[in-house]
């Protein structure tokens, strides 16, 4: 049967790696539509392919060569071949094959038993044996490296060889596969068919051009690359700034599942049973109903549902407007939901494996110079451009060449603009300002402080200070914008910013011509701690309650703090003696008791004896008067404790 190719008519180029392609033609009666594609651009053909047939009764069958994967087509032959495999491999995978070696002038022909890689030692090189099972009935071991020539005697078996090595080169060399679109209509008809396919993505570049006087002029191209092997000739062009979702899905290489060995119960010996006691329920109830299974997903919605607007658009007529440039607008621009459409009104051209580059973008934009600062390593600001979005069209991201007065002034890069939205673009380093930064910090004043159970909570703000100082050399007036970082935790004090960004406040400076400028941010931050009562110390307490800022009612409260804790300190310390003399007078008593015993062994010593032994007694009603103490201390120390962990303000 026939087939016709469909020449491209529309693309439309998205920047996340796929492409929009609309073919169209006319077919004759009987006649199929052939398209060409990649092996590799298959799974998104088969995902996203639509055809539409105007005039006719309509399509009848779409079939495309199939893709079997290459080691299950290799699977059916009894051989593999590996990578650098030695012939005695694949020999020795043909045992009982008929083998037939030509040795010199002499022909040995047998049945293969063995093939082998044989090293004896490291003074003899390598060989390849083979042993051979011949038809008088020996067993001969030849050298394939000796052998001029060999041939598998089974005309099915080289046959086999040759048909594996043939798969082996189609798997390499067939890089093309065909999709037909059949129609059973005997009358000639129109047919367009619409897909994706990964492409490259299209790429934007800008000049902003800077007169004397008035607003900047901003010049945008589009770079488009024909990876597809085919020209497009007189094609209908868009560009989509946005990056839809999409991905691959394995449509086109078969899918096999692998299924379980099953057999008939007479098939097999019986096995003892082990049954399960009961854990729970009513035994011989009723069984649980099985959850029913899940629907089954439902069928892919075709491509064209989803983008009639787009197609139809893309063969619609526009006018075009032209911008007043040396280079003319060729695009015009649209929403499209999140996204943005360029689109080129007038046919292109773009030979297979080549790149064109088209101007989509010719518009005045609101701009004004100024200077910014932004890295407090370098003593200079960079000259910079503030673009407002003032052309109602998306502006897609990209790089930007800046010439000032017809002379270039530097490069820059910015991300993709919404209408209405305005950017910083940075472009060359002014050496005509200096700029100096000093950093202050402030001691921490206790803003609020409370207590309760025990915790003693402050806030403490801590004030940084960081100036810039500003020298204009030129004789000029300039505006500055300083990005000062935004810190977590920080408020600004003394400046409002002119705007706020995701890591910085920005701030506006006005310069005179040949004059000096300082501009100081101030900042605090809060900083909360929390101390247990037991671990303060009266001197660190005084010295909260002596600190600067502190409000009146807190500073109150940490005085009943500090004199309660002074009280437990006092008791703490007259334990701490009790305590001690009480270990000296233990170690007193241990004393006498062992000259009193070294006394008993020696006669007449009767007088000193008892002497130790008043002494014992006097001390004895020493120390249990110290422990009375002690005990009176320690019920005085935890009532003092027990009084300061109640205590809140």
């Amino acid at each position: 049967m026939n087939a016709a190719e469909l020449p491209v008519k529309n693309v439309v180029l998205y920047k996340h790696g796929v492409g929009y392609f609309e073919r169209a033609g006319e077919l004759s009666a009987g006649e199929s539509a052939r398209l060409d594609f990649k092996e590799a651009d298959m799974n998104d053909v088969l995902k996203s392919l639509t055809v539409e047939v105007k005039g006719g009764a309509g399509v009848s069958a779409l079939r495309y060569d199939s893709s079997e994967p290459l080691d299950r087509k290799l699977l059916q032959y009894p051989l593999k071949l590996g990578d650098r495999q030695p012939i005695s491999t694949l020999l020795d995978q043909l045992k009982g094959a008929r083998l037939a070696l030509t040795m010199g002038t002499q022909t040995v022909e047998g049945v293969i038993v063995s093939a082998r890689v044989s090293k004896p030692s490291e003074q003899t090189p390598e060989q390849e044996l083979i042993v051979l099972l011949t038809d008088a009935g020996e067993l001969r071991t030849l050298n394939l490296t000796a052998a001029s020539a060999l041939r598998l005697t089974d005309p099915k078996l080289q046959l086999q060889l040759k048909e594996y090595l043939s798969t082996l080169t189609q798997a390499r060399a067939n890089d093309k596969r065909s999709v037909y679109i059949d129609s059973t209509d005997s009358g000639r008809r129109q047919i367009a068919a619409s897909y994706m396919i990964p492409t490259p993505v299209w790429k934007s570049s800008y000049r902003l051009i800077f007169p004397v006087t008035g607003d900047a002029l901003l010049e945008g191209w589009a770079i488009v690359d024909n990876t597809t092997g085919e020209d497009w000739t007189n094609i209908r062009l868009a560009l989509v700034s946005g990056r839809p979702i999409s991905f691959i899905s394995q449509l086109y290489e078969p899918r096999f599942v692998d299924r379980p060995v099953a057999e008939l119960p007479e098939e097999r010996a019986s096995a003892p049973v082990v049954h399960g006691g009961v854990i729970g329920g009513i035994a011989g109830g009723a069984p649980m109903a099985m959850a029913a299974p899940p629907p089954p997903p439902a069928p892919m919605r075709a491509m064209r549902k989803a983008a009639p607007a787009l197609a139809d658009a893309l063969i619609k007529e526009e006018t075009r407007e032209r911008a007043e440039s040396t280079v003319a607008q060729t695009a015009e621009g649209r929403e499209l939901g999140e996204l943005f459409e360029y689109r080129f009104a007038t046919a292109v051209t773009v030979r297979k494996n080549e790149s064109a580059m088209l101007p989509f973008l010719q518009q005045k934009l609101a701009s004004r110079k100024l200077l910014i600062y932004t890295d407090s390593s370098s003593q200079h600001p960079l000259n910079a451009a503030e673009l407002t979005n003032s052309s109602g069209k998306t502006l897609d991201g990209g790089p930007i060449t800046v010439y000032d007065s017809g002379t270039y002034a530097g490069e820059a890069l910015f991300e993709t603009v919404k209408t209405g939205d305005k950017r910083l673009i940075s472009y060359g380093i002014d050496i005509g300002t200096r700029i100096t930064t000093r950093f202050d910090s402030s001691a921490g004043v206790i803003r609020e402080a409370s207590y309760r159970r025990g915790v003693l909570s402050t806030r403490s703000s801590v004030k940084e200070t960081k100036t810039y100082s500003i020298r204009n050399v030129d004789a000029k007036p300039k505006t500055l914008i300083i990005e000062h970082p935004a810190r977590p935790d920080y408020k600004l004090l003394n400046q409002k910013p002119l705007e706020t960004t995701a890591k910085a406040w920005r701030f506006e400076v006005k310069l005179a011509p040949s004059a000096s400028e300082t501009f100081a941010v101030e900042e605090e931050r809060l900083l909360s701690q929390s101390y247990s009562a037991m671990n303060l110390t009266p001197d660190f307490i005084a010295s909260l309650v002596s600190a600067t800022g502190i409000p009146a009612p807190a500073k109150r409260g940490l005085q009943q703090i500090l004199d309660k804790k002074r009280e437990i300190v006092q008791v703490d310390g007259d334990l701490r003696r009790t305590d001690q003399e009480i270990q000296e007078t233990a170690q007193d008593q241990n004393r006498i008791r062992e000259n009193m015993t070294s006394l008993s062994r020696v006669a007449g010593q009767q007088e000193q004896a008892q002497k130790y032994a008043a002494q014992l007694a006097a001390q004895e009603a020493k120390l249990a008067a110290l422990r009375d103490r002690q005990a009176e201390l320690r019920r005085k120390k935890a009532a003092l404790e027990a009084e300061l962990n109640a205590m809140e303000f």
